[in-house]
């Protein structure tokens, strides 16, 4: 019965941040890595952001790499994504999905997902 729910989405300007936050339940994000994605109608799903469970394991499309950044506070059972310098390109229903690894890296595939927070860039 693991639960995720996204939220901080929202409307912001070109050049903007927002942050948002996936809160767990039924499970303890310590021992999951955490994948942040993007579905835009018409386009495939993609992920923006993986955390692994091991110190420094992180991954990061080209399209966003240094201007996203994932963290997890562990305390919380709650994991982020802070997005700098936004733009058009990427507005979309961001997910966050949780899957329990085994090994401490990011893996290829998720299993619990979130329902998603809608994020547009516009000016």
């Amino acid at each position: 019965q693991v639960q995720l729910v996204e939220s901080g989405g929202g409307l912001v300007s070109p050049g903007g941040s927002l942050r948002l936050s996936c809160a767990a339940s039924g499970v303890s994000l310590e021992n999951f890595a955490v994948g942040w994605f993007r579905q835009t109608p018409g386009k495939e799903r993609e992920m923006v952001a993986c955390l692994g469970v091991v110190e420094g394991t992180t991954y990061y499309p080209q399209s966003v790499r240094g201007r996203f950044t994932i963290t997890r506070d562990n305390g919380k059972n709650t994991a982020y994504l802070q997005m700098n310098r936004l733009n058009l390109g990427d507005s979309a229903n961001y997910m966050c999905a949780a899957q329990y690894t085994g090994w401490g890296g990011c893996p290829l595939e998720f299993k619990s997902w979130g329902q998603g927070t809608q994020v547009t860039v516009s000016r």
